[in-house]
């Protein structure tokens, strides 16, 4: 009997200063079936976001070129896709500025990788209107 692995199709861009960090995130969400894009800080972000077609970003704050106004032109740049935030120096104001900044989620770091994943899966449903699984 052959067995048939589900992948899922989904384009998620990983955006982390900590080498480590983007790594690690890599390997859980790569490991999952997501098509992966990388970036090391907002720029590169930005680039990557402009020249390929992602359907989620998971992004750091705190890194360079990153902060609100990162998210804020990120927003702009990919205004259907959502933006999953994490930082190790948030609070409440800070949370609130980037979910109006256009951020579809926050997380404090550290970040409980299960969590991190269904919020990713959620999203990627809510904006596809079905979820990943039923559609193999």
């Amino acid at each position: 009997m052959l067995s048939v692995t589900k992948q899922k199709t989904a384009t998620v861009l990983i955006v982390e200063d900590d080498g480590e960090m983007r790594s690690l995130l890599c390997d859980e969400f790569g490991s999952e079936g997501y098509q992966l894009r990388e970036a090391k800080d907002g720029d590169e972000a930005l680039k990557v976001a402009q020249q390929s077609e992602v359907d989620l970003i998971l992004t750091d704050l705190r890194m360079p070129a990153g902060g609100a106004e990162y998210i804020v032109r990120l927003h702009a740049l990919a205004p259907h896709c959502p933006i999953i935030v994490m930082t190790a120096f948030g609070d409440a104001g800070l949370r609130a500025e980037v979910l109006r900044a256009g951020a579809s989620a926050y997380f404090d770091k550290p970040v409980r990788v299960a969590a991190l994943k269904q919020k990713v899966e959620a999203l990627l449903s809510d904006a596809r209107g079905t979820r990943y699984e039923d559609r193999f």
